[in-house]
């Protein structure tokens, strides 16, 4: 009988093990497209429920999405659970919040992927798209500039971008940053974004 309780024992090790392996399925993506207005996503809960339709076209289930964006009254660092996310490839973005906004994350070109798996066009590009809507400061907290609030498609108003291939002009930190690299100009439509390198998009975290 001790052989059998033995292998028993294993098996429940075994089950344990296996209840507590990690979930690597997609977490994180920056979105393929933008809704089509430009800045008006809706506010927050249009961008979240956005992310959560390309997410569930693209095969994920069983996820609450939100959108890394900040606004006069949230801030994106708060919005997107505690980690750790993964890409649509199984590649490991960061472990936590304090880690996503520290230079210890990783994402770059080759993982800041959209929710079909496909890597966003860069600097050097053909259109270069690298600028992702955050509407945040390199610490995840809300910036002045947010298309006010999501809810600005026209004319007026700007939002803060990062790079998602942590590429720009020059070497510094803000030319670098994922988050927070410069504002936009001449409004938030989505022939402005295309201006200065960018096409609307933004970045989606599963919160669970």
């Amino acid at each position: 009988m001790k052989p059998i309780a033995g292998m028993a024992a294993a098996a429940l090790l075994c089950m344990a093990g296996a209840a507590i392996a990690q979930d690597t399925s997609m977490s994180f993506f920056v979105t393929s497209a933008n809704p089509g207005k430009g800045g008006d996503l809706g506010g927050l809960a249009g961008a979240d429920a956005y992310c959560g339709q390309l997410a569930s076209a693209a095969g994920s289930t069983g996820k609450t999405w939100h959108a890394y964006l900040s606004t006069d009254s949230e801030n994106a660092r708060d919005r997107i659970g505690s980690g750790p996310w993964y890409n649509a490839k199984g590649e490991k973005i960061a472990d936590d919040v304090a880690s996503l906004h520290s230079a210890t994350n990783n994402i770059t070109k080759q993982t800041a992927l959209n929710e079909k798996g496909e890597v966003i066009n860069g600097r050097g590009d053909t259109p270069n798209r690298h600028d992702i809507l955050t509407g945040s400061l390199p610490d995840g907290t809300k910036a002045p500039q947010t298309c006010g609030n999501w809810t600005m498609g026209g004319a007026d108003g700007a939002a803060i971008v990062g790079h998602s291939d942590r590429t720009g002009l020059d070497d510094s930190d803000a030319a670098k940053s994922w988050n927070s690299s410069h504002p936009t100009r001449g409004g938030c439509t989505i022939d402005a974004f295309k201006g200065t390198g960018g096409d609307g998009l933004f970045y989606c975290f599963a919160t669970n």
